[in-house]
C-alpha cells in the first residue's frame, strides 16, 4: 500500500495496536467509524487524498473483523479516479468489501471496461484482478469479449495476459456461454504453444475448466498438453523463477495432468508412448527428502501422475512400479505422506488388478492400523478390507480381531462389520467362520449389529455338519461369567435348535442347558426374553418324554410371563404353554427349522449403505452411473447365477442350493419361532435390487413364466420369490382380462397428486390415497370389488427397491361382493433414488386368474417439500457447491417445446418451487426444494434451467445439493420429466365413473409450505 504522507492512517493503526483489551479496541473502532461516516456525509468537501485515506481505514477495520456497512459507494467511486493511488484503493477495497451481486458494482462496469480496453497496463491489471475475484454474470456478459481479446493479443505483455486468462476463467464459471466452443477451441490450442510459463499456467487453469464440461471440443489440445509435460519433465527452457526447489513449475505439471484426466483413454500409440515416458520419469525421480516444501511440491506432482496412470489403465509393469513407490511412502515417519500412500493404494486397488503386488506390503499396512492418527488407521482399514482374499483372509481377520480390543469406539462398528464380511466371503471352512463371529460378538458386542448374528444362524441352520460344532462353541461361551446380550441371543438360539446334538457330552443335558441359559434371563432385555422363551420350548420338545422337574420349571416360567405387559412375550408364553401340553405332538409342531433360501448377505448390503466415500470416490461412482445412462426404474444386476450358486470364493448359505419348496415354509416358521429373526435379510441388497427375490425358485423355469408364491405371514416382504418380469411396466402383462384406461397415465397422474385410481378392470378397482411427511409416507390401498360375486385368492406383494422400506398390512384372501377393503402401506425413504416400488397383485374371479404388476407412486418427488428462498439466501448456497459431484450440469435435447409458464407449472407440480426474479435472464428458471430421507435428513436442492428461445427442444440444466447421489438422481428425475414423460404435467386422464361401491377419491390436499426463514435456519 502506498501510505506515504497518510499520517492519520498510521496513527489509527498504532492506536489499535496499543489497545489493552478487546473493549478498548471496539471503542476506538466505533469512534473512527463515526468520524468516517460524518466525513462521508459531506463527500463534496473531501479531497481525493482524504477519501482514499478513509477508505483505507475502512478496509483495515474490515480486516479486523468488524462490520463495515457504509462507505461502499465511496470505495466504488474511487475506481473512476484518474490517478493510480486512488484507483488502486478503489479496486482493492471494492474487491474486499463487496460480492458479485452487490448493486453498486453495476455502476462500475463501464469504468472497469474502459480500464480493460485502455492502453495503461497497470489499470488493466487492476481491473482484471478485481473482475477475476468478484465478477458475476453481468460482468461476464459485458466484459468477456474484451478479456478474450487481451488473452490472445500478441501486443499485450505476459503480465496482462495471464491475469486475463484467470479473469476469463472466473467469467466462464459464472456463465459458460461466454466462451463459444466452436470459435475458442483453436485459440485455446494456440495458447498452449505459449513459451511464457506464467501465461501457460493461467491458460492451463482455464483449459481444465473447459475440458471438464466438454472434452470433445478440445481434442486438439491433448498433444499440446503432452508436449508441455515433456518440456517440464526434461527441464527444457524453464526460467529459474518458475523452478521450485529444483522442480520445474510443479503447479503447471499438476494442472496439465489434471486436464489430461478429463479426456478418455488415449488411443494414439505415439502420444501414449510419449506420455508414459514422462510419467515414468516422474515416478523414477520422486523420493522422500528432508525438506518439507520440496516434499510437498514433488508429491503433488507424483500423486497427480499416479491418478493419470490409473486413468490411462497403464501396463502391469508401471502399476507395479507405482505400488512399490507407495510402499516406500507408507513406511516413512511423516503422517501426511503415510496417509497419501495408503489412500492411493486403496484407489489403485479399486481401478486395477494390483492385489498381488499390494499384498507384499501387508505387514506395513497392518502396522499402520496401530498408527496414533485415526485418519491413517481408517485408510489402513479400508485398504486391508479391499486387498483381502482367500489367501490372506485368516491373517487379516485375526489382525482385525486383535485390533478390535484396543480400537476406539468411533471405529469399532465399522471394524466389526468389515471383519464379519471378510470372514463370510473368504472363510476357508465354516467352523473358522463361526469362531470368528463368536469372537467378534464376545469382544465387541455393543458394536455388532443384529445382521451379523442373524447370518451365523443362517449358516448353521443350512449346514448340518456345522451344527454340533456351533452348539458346542455356544455352550462354551455361556460358561463365561459375563457375556454380552448378543452372545446370549445367538447361543440361546443355536442351543435351542441344536443343543440336543450335544446330549452325550458332559454338562449338555437338557436340564443343564436350560439351567445355564436361564441364569442369563434376569439381566437381558425384553427382545432377548422372547428368544429365551422359544429356546425353552425347543429344549422341552427335544427332551420328550420330558423330565417332570424340567417341565415344571419351564411351565412356571411360561405362566409367570402370561401376564407380561409386553404383548410379544405374553403371546409366546401363552402359546408355548398350550403347545407344550400336547405331548408327543410337540415334536412335529416345533420341529427343526428348515433351510433358509439362498440369498445375498445383508451384511454386504449394510456395508454398501454405510460406506463413507471420499469426494474422489464419489465422483468415480457418479461418473460410472452417468456413463451407464440407464433409465430403468428397476435394475437387476447380474449377480444372481443361473444355477443359484453364489460367486466363487464366497460362502454359500447351503453347500448345495436347495430347490425344495420349503423355502417359504422356513421363513414362515422362523417368523413364528422368533419374531426378531423374522427380519433376517428382509432388505434386498443395494447392489442387486431383487437379489433376495431372484433365488433358485424364481429362475428355475424359462424367462417370462410367472411363479406365484404364497405370501408369508408378515405380508410377504421377507423371503418372497418373484420373476424377472416384475420390472416390466404394468399393462404389458399377458392377462386375458384387459385393464380399463391407460395404466401408465394413471401412474404418472398419481406421481403429481396424492389420490386417484391406480388400476381398474371389469372386476376390481384399486385406488390410492397418500399422505407424505418428510421422509415418511402413509398410503392406503382401496381394493374395490365391482361385482356381485366375491374375488378370491387375492394376493398382494410389495417388491420394493433398496432405498425404500415398505410394510403392507395383511391383505384378505377374499373381497366380498361390492365391498371395499382398505390396506395401509407404510413407506420410509432411506436414501435418494429414482427406483420404483412394484405392487405384484393377483386375484381370481370365476375362471379368470388375473396378475398385474403396478408401479407405486412412491417416487422421488414425493419426498420433496417446496421451499421459496430469496436471492440473499440462494446465491451463497449456490456458490458453496462449486462443481461435480455436488453440482452437475447437462444439456438436455429432445425436450417437448413448452412455454416458460407451462414449464414452471411442471416444476411446481413436482414440488420444485420456481423462484421468480433470481435469474436476470427471462428465458431461465431457478427452482428450489428440500429433499428428505433417513440418510440425508433435510437437504436443500437448487436447480437452474436455461432455455434457448430459438430452439425450445433443448435446454441446459444445472442441479446442486449437498449430497452427490441426490444431485445425480434429482438431475435425472427432472430430465425424465422433460423428455420421457412430456405429458405428465399437462394431461391427467379422466377417471371412469366407478361402479358402486366406489373407491375413495378424496380431494388432493395441497402441501403446506413451510416458513422459508425457519426452514433455511435449520438447513443452511
Amino acid at each position: 500500500m502506498a501510505m506515504s504522507g497518510m499520517r492519520g492512517l498510521s496513527v489509527f493503526i498504532s492506536d489499535i495496536r496499543n489497545c489493552q483489551n478487546k473493549e478498548q479496541e471496539r471503542l476506538r473502532v466505533d469512534k473512527e467509524l463515526g468520524n468516517i461516516r460524518t466525513r462521508f456525509k459531506n463527500e463534496k468537501a473531501l479531497t481525493p487524498y482524504e477519501k482514499k485515506k478513509y477508505v483505507w481505514k475502512m478496509l483495515y477495520i474490515y480486516m479486523l473483523g468488524y462490520d463495515v456497512d457504509f462507505g461502499h459507494m465511496e470505495a466504488v467511486s474511487l475506481i473512476s479516479a484518474p490517478k493510480y493511488p486512488e484507483k488502486q484503493v478503489g479496486y482493492i477495497v471494492t474487491s474486499s468489501l463487496l460480492n458479485e451481486n452487490h448493486d453498486f458494482l453495476r455502476l462500475a462496469i463501464n469504468t472497469v471496461r474502459n480500464d480493460i480496453i485502455g492502453r495503461n497496463e497497470t489499470f488493466q491489471c487492476l481491473a482484471l484482478t478485481m473482475v477475476g475475484n468478484i465478477g458475476g454474470r453481468e460482468f461476464a456478459e459485458s466484459l468477456a469479449p474484451d478479456v478474450q481479446k487481451l488473452l490472445i493479443s500478441s501486443s499485450c505483455r505476459p503480465l496482462v495476459r495471464k491475469k486475463a486468462a484467470l479473469c476469463l476463467l472466473r467469467l466462464y464459471r459464472k456463465n459458460p456461454d461466454v466462451v463459444n466452443v466452436d470459435g475458442w477451441a483453436d485459440r485455446m490450442a494456440q495458447l498452449l504453444d505459449e513459451r511464457d510459463l506464467g501465461v501457460l499456467t493461467s491458460s492451463m487453469s482455464l483449459l481444465v475448466a473447459l475440458v471438464s464440461n466438454n472434452h470433445e471440443a478440445y481434442w486438439s489440445c491433448l498433444p499440446k498438453c503432452i508436449k508441455i509435460l515433456e518440456r517440464l519433465a526434461r527441464n527444457q527452457d524453464i526460467p529459474q523463477e518458475y523452478t521450485y526447489y529444483g522442480i520445474p513449475s510443479p503447479w503447471l505439471q499438476v494442472k496439465t495432468m489434471r486436464a489430461l484426466q478429463y479426456f478418455p483413454t488415449i488411443e494414439d500409440p505415439n502420444a501414449r508412448r510419449s506420455l508414459f515416458e514422462v510419467l515414468q520419469r516422474i515416478l523414477m525421480g520422486t523420493d522422500v527428502v528432508k525438506n518439507v516444501n520440496k516434499n510437498n511440491a514433488s508429491h503433488a506432482v507424483l500423486f497427480e501422475a499416479l491418478a493419470l496412470v490409473m486413468h490411462l489403465d497403464a501396463e502391469k509393469e508401471m502399476m507395479s512400479q507405482c505400488v512399490a513407490l507407495l510402499g516406500k511412502f507408507i513406511a516413512v515417519r511423516e503422517p501426511n505422506i503415510r496417509y497419501l500412500g495408503l489412500e492411493n493404494m486403496t484407489r489403485m486397488l479399486m481401478v486395477t488388478d494390483v492385489q498381488d503386488i499390494i499384498k507384499r506390503h501387508q505387514a506395513q499396512i497392518i502396522t499402520s492400523l496401530k498408527d496414533p492418527d485415526i485418519s491413517i488407521r481408517r485408510r489402513a482399514l479400508d485398504l486391508l478390507y479391499g486387498m483381502c482374499d482367500v489367501s490372506n483372509a485368516k491373517d487379516i481377520v485375526e489382525e482385525l480381531l486383535q485390533y478390535l480390543s484396543t480400537a476406539e469406539f468411533a471405529m469399532r462398528e465399522e471394524l466389526s462389520l468389515k471383519a464379519a464380511i471378510l470372514a463370510e466371503k473368504f472363510a476357508p471352512d465354516l467352523s473358522w467362520y463361526v469362531d470368528v463371529i463368536l469372537q467378534l460378538i464376545d469382544k465387541a458386542g455393543d458394536f455388532v449389529s443384529d445382521d451379523i448374528w442373524f447370518r451365523v444362524v443362517q449358516f448353521v441352520t443350512n449346514n448340518e455338519d456345522l451344527q454340533p460344532y456351533a452348539a458346542a462353541k455356544a455352550r462354551e461361551y455361556l460358561d463365561k461369567p459375563a457375556i454380552h446380550e448378543t452372545m446370549v441371543k445367538v447361543s440361546a438360539y443355536i442351543l435351542g435348535e441344536f443343543g440336543h446334538l450335544l446330549a452325550r457330552r458332559p454338562g449338555c443335558s437338557p436340564k443343564e442347558l436350560f439351567s445355564i441359559i436361564h441364569e442369563k434371563l434376569p439381566t437381558v432385555s425384553t427382545s432377548t426374553i422372547s428368544i429365551l422363551l422359544s429356546t425353552y420350548a425347543k429344549i422341552l420338545m427335544h427332551s420328550q418324554p420330558p423330565d417332570p422337574e424340567l417341565q415344571n420349571q419351564i411351565w412356571t416360567i411360561f405362566k409367570k410371563y402370561e401376564s407380561s405387559i409386553e404383548v410379544e412375550i405374553q403371546q409366546r408364553s401363552v402359546e408355548y404353554f398350550a403347545l407344550s401340553r400336547k405331548g408327543a405332538a410337540l415334536m412335529d409342531i416345533l420341529a427343526e427349522m428348515p433351510k433358509f433360501p439362498e440369498r445375498q448377505s445383508a451384511l454386504i448390503k449394510k456395508a454398501e449403505d454405510t460406506e463413507v466415500d471420499t469426494a474422489e470416490l464419489s465422483a468415480i461412482k457418479l461418473r460410472a452411473q452417468q456413463q451407464s445412462q440407464t433409465s430403468n426404474a428397476l435394475v437387476v444386476t447380474g449377480q444372481s447365477h443361473a444355477n443359484g450358486t453364489p460367486p466363487v470364493g464366497q460362502l454359500s448359505l447351503v453347500k448345495v442350493p436347495s430347490m425344495s419348496s420349503n423355502a417359504d415354509e422356513a421363513d414362515q416358521r422362523l417368523s413364528q419361532e422368533n419374531g426378531t429373526l423374522s427380519k433376517v435379510d428382509s432388505q434386498p441388497p443395494s447392489a442387486d435390487l431383487l437379489g433376495d427375490l431372484l433365488g433358485p425358485l424364481a429362475i428355475e423355469g424359462p424367462p417370462g413364466i410367472s411363479v406365484h408364491p404364497q405370501p408369508s405371514s408378515n405380508s410377504g416382504l421377507e423371503g418372497t420369490v418373484v420373476e424377472a418380469t416384475a420390472i416390466v411396466p404394468a399393462g404389458e402383462q399377458a392377462n386375458s382380462v384387459q385393464p380399463i384406461g391407460n395404466i401408465a397415465e394413471r401412474f404418472h397422474a398419481l406421481c403429481m397428486k396424492d389420490s386417484g385410481v391406480l388400476y381398474e378392470d371389469p372386476y376390481i378397482q384399486i385406488g390410492i390415497k397418500a399422505e407424505w411427511r418428510a421422509h415418511q409416507g402413509h398410503l392406503v390401498l382401496f381394493l374395490g370389488n365391482k361385482n356381485t360375486s366375491p374375488l378370491v385368492s387375492v394376493q398382494a406383494l410389495i417388491l420394493h427397491p433398496t432405498h425404500l422400506k415398505m410394510e403392507l398390512s395383511l391383505v384378505p384372501e377374499t373381497i366380498p361382493p361390492r365391498a371395499q377393503v382398505q390396506c395401509p402401506l407404510e413407506v420410509i425413504n432411506l436414501h435418494p433414488s429414482r427406483d420404483v416400488a412394484v405392487l405384484d397383485f393377483s386375484y381370481k374371479f370365476g375362471n379368470n386368474m388375473v396378475n398385474v404388476k403396478l408401479r407405486l407412486p412412491a417416487v422421488l418427488n414425493k419426498f420433496l417439500q417446496p421451499i421459496t428462498i430469496s436471492a440473499e439466501e440462494f446465491f451463497p448456497q449456490w456458490r458453496s457447491l462449486p462443481g461435480p459431484p455436488l453440482k452437475l450440469q447437462e444439456v438436455v435435447r429432445g425436450v417437448r417445446p413448452l412455454p416458460l409458464l407451462e414449464m414452471a407449472n411442471l416444476f411446481n407440480s413436482f414440488h420444485l418451487t420456481v423462484c421468480p426474479g433470481l435469474d436476470p435472464n427471462p428465458n431461465n428458471l431457478v427452482a428450489s426444494t428440500t429433499f428428505y430421507s433417513e440418510s440425508t435428513r433435510a437437504m436443500l436442492c437448487l436447480a437452474r434451467i436455461e432455455t434457448d428461445p430459438a430452439d425450445r427442444t433443448q435446454l441446459r440444466m444445472t442441479v446442486a445439493s449437498g449430497d452427490p447421489t441426490l444431485t445425480f438422481e434429482l438431475k435425472e428425475f427432472i430430465k425424465d420429466q422433460l423428455v420421457s414423460i412430456p405429458t405428465a404435467a399437462t394431461h391427467v386422464p379422466t377417471q371412469p365413473a366407478p361402479t358402486s361401491p366406489p373407491v375413495a377419491q378424496p380431494g388432493s390436499a395441497p402441501t403446506a409450505l413451510t416458513d422459508p426463514g425457519a426452514m433455511l435456519a435449520a438447513l443452511l
